[in-house]
């Protein structure tokens, strides 16, 4: 990591990533929200870290991946019990209005390094293995050099496709707060183990590891992972395969 070590900080209670499926032809609407929304979403009460995002489609993290069909917002809360009223408040419903489908997944914060916007969001946990048959789900969020993106998004095809056939996914999408330079990833695992074994033992994954002090790809960057607590709503805006979630996670969340 580029970033310094953070000192022990304060960790969420609770953090919501919300993944909104919204047809083409709203794409306008869309876009006046992003532009109104990521101003009102960091006012809500309780929010003490919060982005709207644009996704891709998870087969190259590239900035051709983009998918104009589904955005998101990630939220740490201080209190969980603030989280309770965010989908009937007025972001939440705004979103809905325009969209066809949504999911709601609630996280715990296991392990969280380096940095977001100057700051670490989601504070130093403790660390910690989730609860029997819970899923984890892994963030990666990176502001790229410009003067390094190239040889970056050349790196990715490799580990894209080994990603894609990893024993124990269930799904996986970019994530990202602009087209070009801001990049991030969402995966979803069966495991701890399973992405461990992917993280570290992949040959593409690990020589993409290797090469990030090396090319100094990146100007920010931050590595989180977090116990997936439920999920409700439409799983397939995730693009979930796998087990039903409902079995291997609950269907928490409200």
């Amino acid at each position: 990591m580029n970033d310094p070590v953070d000192p022990p900080g304060p960790v969420p209670g609770l953090v919501t990533l919300h993944v909104w499926r919204v047809p083409r032809r709203r794409l306008p609407r869309v876009l006046a929200r992003m532009a109104v929304d990521a101003r009102r979403l960091r006012r809500v009460d309780g929010v003490r870290f919060a982005k709207l995002l644009g996704t891709g489609t998870g087969t190259g993290f590239g900035p051709t991946d983009a998918d104009p069909t589904r955005w998101a917002a990630l939220v740490a809360w201080a209190d969980p019990a603030a989280a309770a009223g965010f989908d009937t408040g007025p972001v939440a419903r705004s979103w809905r209005r325009i969209a066809d489908a949504a999911v709601r997944v609630d996280l715990r914060p296991l392990h969280s390094r380096g940095r977001w916007s100057g700051v670490a969001p989601f504070g130093t946990p403790s660390g910690g293995q989730p609860d029997a048959g819970r899923p984890v789900l892994a963030l990666t969020r990176a502001r790229l050099r410009p003067a390094r993106a190239l040889t970056f998004w050349r790196a990715v095809p490799p580990v894209a496709a080994a990603l894609a056939q990893a024993d124990g996914l269930h799904c996986r999408f970019g994530i990202g707060e602009a087209p070009l330079g801001w990049q991030g990833t969402v995966s979803v695992w069966r495991g701890t183990a399973d992405l461990t074994r992917f993280a570290y033992r992949h040959p593409q994954h690990r020589a993409a590891i290797t090469q990030t002090p090396v090319k100094q790809w990146y100007a920010e960057e931050l590595f989180a992972r977090f116990e997936v607590l439920g999920v409700a709503g439409d799983r397939a805006v995730l693009g979930w395969l796998g087990e039903d979630v409902d079995r291997t996670c609950g269907a928490g969340g409200g």
